[in-house]
């Protein structure tokens, strides 16, 4: 994709959906979310648990592709009108909303790197910027729960690196297949997480952890983090979708109280959008200052996500867990 082309689709990230399904009369507010058709997610509604899955499948690379960010965008949204439309004496559209990924053995790998290594050639801030942006928008409005009494989990059944691993940190509960990895490996090619990371960390562990987080490139398994309270729930392989329903049928009977108490949580240490603004033209500054040798480093890790996006379409669970034990 010309680098032109990827900052006009985001710019046009908020942009009205351009297709919606006919709903009749019968069909619930939840219903109608799952109408709505996108090129990079697909949405299904549980009426029985009051949840809107809504699965990654992003066209390209296995990250945050700019098309990936604008059906996010959209579907946020819609999420939003859902409840601004309701009348006073309707359910709620949804109680849950679920945050998952097609791609096997991949939650989403993070930032479009082939996009950043050509804007910073290119000395395009405006490219790198409005990317930085879109990505804020999205994770903010999912951090911030749709500002609605909505509980967000992310189903982690693969690696979450970089920007992944924001998403996943962005939602209330993080339900995670044994395995899975996590990280932040940003340092290696020197440049750092941009799009969440510090703060969302901060919050949960403190400045320092977070510092040491991010500064060590480490992967982490699903364990580890459950260890540390970032996972708050493990799944076996090829279990979490059972684990998920496991979950939210548990906590059914319990949401007004565990929504109030997200919510508490997040006036008690609030991440303004702000801090996440400012924070994305620090990140700005220093990719612009990345050396050329820095650059190819940013492109050999493009080259593994590609390898690996291959991998997850031609592979099963099966095979890929025996190759990754070899």
């Amino acid at each position: 994709m010309r680098l032109s082309e990827a900052r006009r689709r985001l710019q046009a990230a908020f942009a009205p959906p351009a297709r919606r399904a006919e709903a009749d009369a019968e069909t619930t507010a939840g219903e109608r979310l799952a109408l709505e058709t996108y090129a990079e997610i697909e949405i299904e509604h549980d009426a029985a648990l009051e949840t809107s899955w809504c699965w990654m499948n992003p066209i390209g690379a296995p990250s945050f592709t700019p098309g990936l960010l604008r059906d996010l965008s959209a579907h946020q949204r819609l999420i939003r009108e859902a409840f601004d439309t309701a009348s006073a004496d309707a359910p709620a559209p949804i109680k849950h909303a679920v945050f998952a990924s097609r791609l096997p053995g991949i939650y989403n790998l993070g930032g479009d790197l082939g996009l950043f290594a050509g804007w910073i050639r290119n000395r395009d801030r405006e490219g790198l910027a409005t990317y930085a942006r879109a990505c804020i928008d999205v994770l903010h409005e999912n951090q911030i729960a749709f500002d609605k009494p909505v509980i967000t989990v992310a189903l982690v059944q693969g690696d979450a690196l970089g920007g992944g691993f924001e998403a996943a940190l962005s939602c209330d509960v993080i339900v995670a297949e044994r395995g899975s990895k996590f990280g932040l490996p940003e340092i290696l090619f020197n440049l750092f997480p941009g799009m969440g990371a510090y703060s969302l960390l901060a919050r949960r562990l403190g400045g320092a952890q977070a510092e040491r987080f991010i500064a060590s490139g480490k992967l982490y398994t699903a364990e580890e983090l459950h260890a540390l309270g970032l996972v708050q729930v493990l799944a076996e392989p090829g279990q979490g979708v059972a684990e998920t329903h496991r979950l939210l049928t548990r906590n059914q009977r319990r949401h007004n109280g565990l929504s109030a108490l997200f919510r508490a949580g997040r006036r008690a240490a609030p991440i303004p959008y702000q801090e996440l603004l400012d924070i994305t033209e620090i990140w700005v500054d220093a990719a612009l200052n990345l050396e050329e040798q820095d650059l190819r480093k940013m492109e050999r890790l493009t080259s593994a996500q590609d390898k690996r996006l291959i991998a997850s379409s031609v592979m099963s669970d099966d095979v890929r867990r025996a190759a990754g034990a070899l």
